[in-house]
């Protein structure tokens, strides 16, 4: 065990089930998993969500979240076995020779307090460093990240930096005991392509600078491969394989491992737009409601029926806003928005029950669309009543065949929303949206949140209800590798504008805008040593600049 910064050996986690209608038991989550971590090394832990990534990570600070337990198994970390460790001593590791870098800096923030004071609090705490040697420290860490102007950025409070920003601010955090050990939890997942490069790469310097050991836990493996000199693939509480980022890569052994590392690489061929468009965007200008400022500046777009619009850019590009503006949500200050050669009401309320029906909205968060009151059955079946007044048996019997069209089953009906699974939730969201008979669907994000092979099943089903229904969709999302999946047109927005238009093949194919060209350029390839060349490839242009 002294060679390694780590060990785990036959480390078994498990929890307590409350299902309902069902007496509570015990379940195990993480089945046996071992692996070693070298000082200075970094171990990719790759996986669907359920997978036991997170758990695992978390393990090696002895720690078990939300009723979670360490039921089997040891975790050394220093030559020392923490499972066994008092508690006194567990919160002396926590925080100072083990550290934790979460998902969302924005949620782990105290909105209250400056940002130095909140990156400096635990070395402080800890009697590692005085107050004065901490913030020198952090200043240091704040440059070595690429933080801007690194002497005042402390402070600021959070919501004064961009989420980049404050995600690097917590990779700060996390270096500034000098620990042995870092878990960084989907550091980037939050993040736009385009900020995601300049954290990874802040990242990984800062890990060769210093000198830690990392766990980096995310189901991109596109993403895992730029920074790890080892990955293990975990599946359902199993380690499914393990070996160097070379190998899990180029010559993955086990089939799961293959389907992860082909997932992004489907390509539809978009088609050419054959009838009149079914809607039509025009010159679009608007602005919330209480400000003096424009969002959204011009925007024009169309979408056609039986094809797919993606209207790709970064977090405040304005994607989601439009899809606003086209609902009704947020009314246009100038332009108009078409829909079967007839304007539509600006507003909502002035909207007829129609025009509602046949512009539907599925949503990023199938978590938070959802009444978990309410079964499968009743969500999908509401539509039904309130369109079109389908009750009794027809209603039964159009809920079933929705059920079917969705690849469900007719058993899950009477189940709630907490029994399923994040992509079969998606699909629920999917069939009330389908249950209103619309002429065009709008997909926000509805992949974002899922694993690559969940969101890959979810692209395949939306394609297949589209070549039956000949539904329209606006599919806005910012991963290119979705937009090859399913796009005929896309939009590319950039600071409330359209800044490239067209079918798939021209906007996909140079001469580009400089935007076009950072967002292109910034999706991560499955190939080792891209996050470099894309790196070096942006300082030389910037040095002909």
């Amino acid at each position: 065990m002294s060679n390694n910064l780590v060990a785990v050996r036959d480390l078994k986690i498990g929890a307590r089930v409350y299902p309902p209608g069902e007496k509570p038991h015990d379940i195990e989550i993480v089945h046996g998993v071992s692996f070693d971590l070298q000082k200075g090394k970094v171990l990719g832990l790759i996986g669907e969500s359920g997978a036991g990534k997170s758990t695992i990570g978390l393990a090696t600070m002895a720690y078990g979240r939300g009723g979670v337990e360490i039921t089997g198994g040891e975790v050394w970390v220093n030559g020392r076995e923490i499972l066994n460790t008092s508690l006194r001593d567990l919160r002396k590791l926590r925080g100072t020779e083990v550290t934790y870098v979460s998902q969302s800096a924005a949620a782990s923030f105290n909105p209250a307090k400056k940002i130095m004071d909140q990156v400096i609090e635990a070395t402080v705490h800890a009697g590692k460093l005085s107050r004065k040697d901490a913030e020198s420290r952090a200043v240091e860490l704040f440059t070595k990240l690429g933080l801007p102007d690194p002497e005042t950025i402390g402070s600021r409070y959070p919501h004064q930096v961009s989420g980049g920003q404050l995600q690097r601010c917590m990779t700060a955090l996390a270096l500034c005991p000098e620990p042995d050990l870092v878990v960084f939890d989907e550091p980037t997942t939050a993040l736009d392509v385009t900020t995601q490069i300049d954290v990874l790469m802040a990242i990984k310097d800062a890990i060769r600078d210093t000198g830690v050991a990392a766990l980096y836990i995310t189901h991109d493996l596109a993403v895992v491969a730029q920074v790890s000199d080892e990955i293990m693939v975990l599946r359902m509480g199993d380690m499914v394989e393990h070996g160097t980022a070379d190998q899990i890569i180029n010559a993955p052994r086990e089939d799961y491992t293959r389907d992860l590392v082909s997932v992004r690489s489907r390509v539809h061929e978009g088609k050419p737009p054959t009838d009149n468009p079914v809607l039509t965007v025009e010159h679009i200008t608007a602005r919330y409601k209480g400000t003096n400022f424009d969002v959204l500046h011009d925007v024009s777009m169309e979408l056609h029926a039986g094809q797919t619009l993606a209207v790709v850019g970064e977090s405040g590009s304005g994607k989601s806003t439009t899809a606003r503006v086209m609902t009704g949500l947020l009314p246009a200050r100038e332009g108009q928005i078409v829909f079967e050669d007839r304007i539509l009401s600006p507003d909502l309320a002035g909207r007829a029950r129609d025009d509602l029906r046949e512009i539907q909205m599925i949503y990023q968060m199938a978590d938070v669309a959802m009444n978990p009151r309410q079964t499968v059955g009743t969500i999908i079946g509401r539509p039904l009543e309130f369109y079109f007044g389908v009750r009794g048996a027809e209603k039964r019997k159009r809920i079933d065949e929705l059920l079917n069209d969705i690849e469900l089953g007719t058993e899950f009906k009477d189940r709630y929303p907490a029994e399923l699974s994040g992509g079969q939730k998606q699909r629920v969201c999917i069939a009330r949206a389908l249950a209103a008979k619309p002429k065009v669907i709008i997909c926000d994000e509805v992949t974002s949140a899922l694993d690559p092979l969940v969101a890959e099943d979810i692209l395949r089903l939306l394609h297949n209800l589209q070549k039956k229904e000949n539904v329209a969709y606006l599919f806005i999302t910012h991963d290119l590798a979705t937009v090859r999946a399913i796009a005929d047109s896309i939009a590319v927005m950039y600071q409330g504008r359209v800044v490239r238009y067209g079918p798939k093949a021209e906007v996909l194919s140079p001469p580009f805008d400089d935007y076009t060209d950072l967002l292109l350029s910034s999706v991560p390839e499955m190939r080792l040593g891209w996050l470099e060349e894309v790196v070096e490839h942006r300082k030389m242009e910037s040095a002909g600049n």
